[in-house]
């Protein structure tokens, strides 16, 4: 079976689970009305569809109006043609106190050849509009995901809400600490940005309002994307293929009667790419301009064989112009996740988040295969691709949260991983990440004690610099979460003697059984650095993992009594240290 064959299947056997109270699905089939002079679906027309599916779906949950607070991660794949359907789904993810995540998912559907396929998917985050006079606020309440994929995405939805409060900082801060370095402003047949400028003005008319009388969300978010579209042609000179919108703000309301002043500019242009950035100001015959919307749209022109093409250089215009040309540098880097860098407490949000997400994915798959079983210690592997995983768990006679609290110490590990030589708390980055330095034995000399290790050499190590992300269960049922993955810390290069080693994605998951006892798993994504390790315990022939596992239970037994496990627990958390300068490393 072919992987898009494979994907088609995926998306019939979502639509055929047991149905979200909040789930809302729209499907229409695309006119030539829809669709722009390539008879493909205007960009613009299926955000509208988006919008109006996922409003339906958040004022479904909160039994009132509701209003679009903002869009992000939009990843468009594929275009729509005249005659398909495009399926719409959403459902809220998550409430919060006055506000809600809801994800959207885009398919396509061809008719004619019984084929479906995935197009985009974004989260969009809604706020209840109270008219109550005598009610300051509305209250939502919680959400109780059924479902395994609504169990994670619930999880999760608490870290990607971390990242969007702290956005724009962090783009501040990057450029700020001067962890991005500065791109040339300029080059040989450049184009200068202001020929990109687009400005053009939309009058507010009944139709282009919503039900509570107010400027449609997807209205505007379609004309934001119409002049991006002209400003990125007047670079390109050709039709681009719009590909992500790093996200729609909306910082204001808006009305009929509204002027909306949309101005558009190319930021940066990059081998294949180009940026462009929108900016939406309304205003009445009298008064100041009002900001009520921002984004970042990006684009690609292609070729004949659906490759990019390379694009020319911009040359930006001065002070303002250069600003946006290096924080569309910070944006494109976080974008591909090829660095990030804590220079604060909010910077660290985009690592945490790649952190705690990719663990909880990781545990979330479903392809889990039993390896080996010994004194109720079982191993499980999992293999994606060229990636193998694994997973140990055991059931110990342990409450969750002294078990959580005891292995939330990483330098405690010393005390019954013989693998751990040394453990060290170099930084606290905030409440629930801090950075490690941890030592073992280098696998390029064997393990110790295995024949190819000599007693004559002295002894190779490697050390690995450590994210700890540690969080708390978000409601009954969840898992306490002890997520793991290297980073790079300048401030802390390899030792001369030492070999620097790399963990994609580990760590520990901790669920409340019966009886007061923990399920506690261990995951493990296999670098280089961690294959060596457990090569011969998937293979059967060896038991180590097993009796690190037993180590591991026999010194949570002991201390689950101990008074002051969960106080110096706490003490250490809130040990004090300078913030450095933090690069992560690429998945």
């Amino acid at each position: 079976m072919h992987v898009g064959e494979e994907e088609d299947d995926e998306i019939v056997r979502q639509e055929k689970e047991s149905c979200n109270p909040t789930e809302v699905r729209m499907s229409q089939i695309v006119m030539p009305c829809h669709c722009n002079h390539r008879q493909e679906l205007s960009v613009g027309q299926l955000l509208k569809w988006m919008d109006s599916t996922a409003c339906l779906s958040a004022e479904r949950h909160a039994g009132s109006p509701c209003v679009t607070a903002s869009m992000d991660d939009i990843d468009f794949e594929h275009t729509i043609s005249v005659g398909q359907v495009v399926n719409i789904q959403a459902k809220v993810n998550r409430a919060f106190n006055t506000s809600m995540e809801v994800g959207i998912q885009v398919s396509c559907e061809d008719l004619f050849q019984d084929r479906h396929w995935r197009v985009c998917h974004a989260f969009a985050t809604f706020t209840v509009c109270c008219f109550n006079a005598f009610v300051s606020k509305v209250t939502l309440r919680p959400i109780a995901p059924q479902t395994h994929k609504e169990k994670v995405e619930y999880s999760i939805a608490a870290e990607r809400r971390r990242v969007r409060m702290v956005h724009d900082d962090i783009i501040k801060d990057l450029l700020s600490s001067g962890s991005i370095q500065p791109d040339s402003l300029s080059g040989y047949n450049a184009v200068q940005a202001e020929k990109t400028k687009v400005e053009s003005v939309e009058l507010v008319l009944p139709p282009h309002a919503n039900h509570q009388v107010n400027t449609f969300g997807g209205q505007i978010m379609a004309w934001m994307v119409n002049v991006a579209m002209i400003a990125a042609s007047r670079l390109c000179q050709a039709h681009p293929t719009l590909r992500t919108i790093d996200m729609f703000t909306f910082r204001g309301p808006s009305k009929v009667g509204d002027r909306l002043l949309l101005r558009a500019i190319v930021n940066n242009a990059f081998k294949s790419s180009l940026e462009v950035g929108v900016r939406a100001e309304a205003y009445q015959e009298e008064g100041p301009n009002r900001h009520i919307n921002s984004a970042f749209m990006t684009f690609e022109v292609l070729d004949k064989s659906g490759k990019p093409c390379a694009l020319p250089r911009i040359r930006p215009e001065p002070v303002e112009g250069e600003r946006r040309f290096q924080e569309a540098i910070a944006r494109k880097k976080i974008r591909l996740d090829s660095v990030a860098f804590v220079s604060s407490s909010q910077t660290s949000v985009y690592l945490s988040y790649n952190n705690v997400s990719a663990l909880k994915m990781l545990a979330a798959k479903k392809s889990w295969r039993l390896s080996t079983e010994k004194d109720q210690v079982c191993l499980y592997t999992l293999e994606q691709k060229s990636m193998l995983s694994i997973r140990v768990e055991k059931v110990v006679d342990v409450p969750a949260a002294t078990a959580f609290a005891l292995l939330a110490e990483l330098s405690n590990r010393t005390l019954w991983d013989t693998h751990y030589k040394e453990c060290e708390l170099i930084q606290r980055v905030d409440e629930d990440d801090f950075i490690y330095r941890v030592v073992t034995p280098s696998v390029l000399q064997g393990k110790v004690g295995s024949p190819t290790s000599s007693p004559q050499k002295e002894e190779i190590l490697q050390d690995f610099i450590l994210l700890t992300s540690v969080r708390k269960p978000c409601s009954p049922g969840d898992p306490y979460v002890i997520a793991l993955r290297s980073v790079t810390l300048p401030t802390h290069p390899p030792f001369e003697k030492c070999n620097r080693g790399e963990v994609l994605c580990a760590g520990f998951t901790i669920l409340e059984t019966e009886n007061k006892k923990s399920l506690i798993r261990y995951y493990n994504q296999a670098s280089p650095e961690v294959l060596p390790y457990i090569s011969n315990d998937v293979a059967g022939l060896s038991s180590s993992f097993y009796h690190t596992f037993c180590a591991c239970s026999e010194y949570l037994i002991q201390h689950k009594l101990h008074p002051t496990a969960e106080a110096d627990q706490q003490q250490t958390l809130e040990t004090p240290s300078p913030t450095k300068t933090l690069q992560s490393t690429q998945l």
